[in-house]
């Protein structure tokens, strides 16, 4: 069949997506990684620039899990005996030892009664909102939040949605009394802990005592649902993420990565016996995707068990020593950041042009780093979102300063 005018009508959608500096197609292609050396963390090569090795300030593997040797060995060991993937849905034939010990082990690192793995944190979110939420449901959501909460909250048919300012706790209370009044039974809290764009966090002992404050008014309570996936493993003296940096009660539901900071794949929910029962017979892309594989699974564990023990806990107080490093040498070259608990360090640009130059000028000098244009972000707010990593040293972090610093004076 003649799909000629469809194709015209993609193609001036995708010549707009250019002409606005947001294209995301266009990606590099990693073809090897060179180990640490002289004083200097893991570079790595990509397709078509030959030996030129570059140096990641654009990677979610916050401690560096994702190059470490146990991972490695527990996938290898787990994929000989299992195999490479799981070969059904978890409900049929696709749950192995490996998936129900790590869901084990998160529901005690993060001190709650179960956990449950789905294939990613996005599907993990729309997974979770979209069985919670009742025609006697309201939804209320952070207006930063991710793109996986403003898409679960699309495929929702909750009564009513609203949509407060970023962090602004007046208008989220506001918003709960709305709620009330609309007659819902139950209310849904959602909000990112670690805003990813950003690097900066939720208030949530804040927010969890408005929660508690007006939940009498609901039959079905106050719910609050917690996106931590870029703040575990990367905030808090033991990488419990903003829970812990913030010193919040448990969230009521927490969902998370083990694509960022544990460096594997997947996505998880942690929350009581009866929430998690509840998911595995009404999450959709729960019952209906095949899991992580066993392997995966496994890797995660190994993850896990390292983060949760002393080496972990050096990794991250270096990891906060580099993220301090960088934020000071951006304040003392004259640029704008948002400093947080956080390892992203948004370098706000405020000018798609510019963001568009830098990221050119670093990436000429062997650095990779992510340029945020609208729509991804407000106009004005057009930024360079670096993300440090325990890999990094001390010399890395200093090589990036360094080329900003020269390249902003001519810029400027």
């Amino acid at each position: 069949m003649p799909t000629d005018r469809l194709h015209e009508t993609l193609a001036q959608e995708i010549h707009a997506v250019d002409a606005r500096g947001a294209s995301k197609r266009r990606e590099p292609v990693i073809t090897g990684v060179l180990p640490a050396q002289d004083g200097f963390g893991p570079r790595y090569l990509l397709a078509g620039e030959g030996s030129q090795p570059f140096l990641k300030m654009n990677s979610n593997n916050y401690l560096g899990m994702a190059l470490r040797a146990e991972l490695a060995a527990a996938a290898e060991g787990a994929g000989r005996l299992y195999g490479a993937g799981p070969g059904a849905v978890r409900f049929i034939s696709g749950t192995c030892a490996p998936h129900v010990e790590l869901e084990e082990r998160l529901a005690a690192f993060h001190g709650r009664e179960a956990a449950m793995l789905f294939s990613a944190a996005y599907s993990a979110m729309i997974g979770v909102i979209v069985p919670l939420v009742s025609a006697d449901t309201v939804l209320v959501s952070d207006e930063l939040n991710h793109n996986c909460i403003i898409n679960a909250m699309r495929l929702a048919r909750p009564r009513e949605k609203y949509v407060y300012r970023h962090l602004d706790l007046a208008e989220l209370d506001e918003r709960l009394t709305m709620a009330a009044a609309s007659g819902a039974r139950r209310a849904l809290v959602v909000t990112d802990g670690i805003f990813s764009m950003r690097g900066d966090h939720a208030p949530l002992a804040e927010i969890a005592a408005l929660c508690r404050r007006h939940d009498a008014a609901f039959a079905e309570n106050v719910v609050l649902l917690v996106d931590d996936s870029h703040g575990v493993g990367a905030c808090g003296a033991t990488g419990r993420g903003t829970e812990e940096i913030t010193g919040s009660e448990p969230a009521d539901i927490l969902v998370a990565t083990l694509g960022k900071a544990l460096g594997v794949n997947g996505g998880y929910v942690v929350g009581s016996r009866v929430l998690v029962d509840f998911l595995r017979e009404t999450a959709p892309t729960y019952i209906y995707s095949n899991p992580i594989g066993a392997s995966e699974a496994a890797a995660a564990l190994a993850a896990l068990d390292l983060l949760d023990s002393p080496r972990g806990r050096e990794l991250l107080a270096h990891l906060r020593a580099m993220t301090r490093r960088f934020e000071k040498g951006l304040i003392d070259l004259g640029l704008e950041t948002i400093p947080s608990e956080h390892p992203v360090v948004p370098l706000m640009v405020r000018d798609t042009p510019r963001t568009l130059a830098i990221v050119d000028h670093l990436r000429a000098h062997g650095v990779l780093a992510t340029g945020l244009n609208f729509p991804v972000v407000p106009r004005g707010d057009e930024e360079i979102r670096f993300q440090v990593s325990a890999d990094h040293t001390p010399a890395d972090i200093d090589y990036v300063l360094e080329q900003l610093g020269r390249f902003a004076p001519a810029a400027g």
